[in-house]
């Protein structure tokens, strides 16, 4: 339950901090943070959690973290679809909190909420290809930097690090063509509160992150000679 409890504040944290970030201080030219502080913000989500609670939980926020590891075989099957809900349930929680927020100044129009899309919903007007694309790709090269990250012979106490700023590093990539998902329950959190067309597009987000994680799970197994 303690492990539970963490993923679940951890995504909470990563929802607010990051589409938060988004919703609310990119709004704002003047702010200048733009798409370079958005991917920051994900980033730094990841980084301050990885400390906060990667010693009780693993700190995976994220259910296609949760599947890339248990396919790599850093992660016991039977605890998968707790952490999944968790961390759906953290997603939610953060979109709440996010939500009274941005409605605090009386406006009743919350726009896209940070929430993923492709096509008219793509920042850059990418199409379904092109997201499915990034998604998948950006997603599996996430859970590379994370096994190796957190592989036994690799450098203690930087992963955290390495981690953070593979995220980051992703956001500034993908935010013009999807506005960056690589984690389901961030896309459904969002999604649940911007309704239409992010709903209809949902399936994307969870789909494409969910097969990259597994086919890192799978290839990050075979080029390391101990994938635990």
């Amino acid at each position: 339950m303690k492990k539970l409890v963490a993923e679940c504040i951890g995504t909470a944290w990563l929802v607010l901090g990051g589409c938060g970030s988004a919703v609310l201080a990119a709004a704002y030219p003047e702010l200048g943070i733009g798409f370079m502080g958005v991917a920051l913000a994900f980033g730094l989500t990841v980084l301050t959690m990885a400390y906060a609670i990667g010693h009780i939980s693993g700190c995976h926020l994220n259910p296609a973290v949760s599947v890339g590891l248990w396919i790599g075989g850093r992660f016991d099957k039977k605890e998968l679809l707790p952490y999944i809900i968790a961390q759906i349930v953290g997603g939610i929680i953060g979109a709440s909190i996010l939500y009274i927020i941005v409605t605090g100044n009386g406006t009743t129009d919350i726009g896209s909420f940070a929430a993923n899309g492709y096509g008219a919903h793509s920042p850059g007007g990418y199409n379904l290809t092109a997201a499915l694309v990034t998604e998948g790709v950006m997603t599996f090269m996430f859970l590379i930097v994370i096994l190796g990250a957190t592989h036994s012979k690799a450098p203690k106490g930087f992963a955290g690090l390495a981690i953070g700023l593979a995220l980051t590093l992703i956001h500034l990539i993908s935010i013009p063509v999807t506005n960056t998902s690589v984690n389901p329950a961030r896309s459904i959190s969002q999604a649940l509160f911007a309704q239409g067309w992010a709903v209809d597009q949902l399936w994307l987000f969870i789909v494409a992150p969910l097969v990259g994680a597994a086919l890192a799970g799978l290839v990050y197994s075979f080029i390391s000679k101990d994938a635990h």
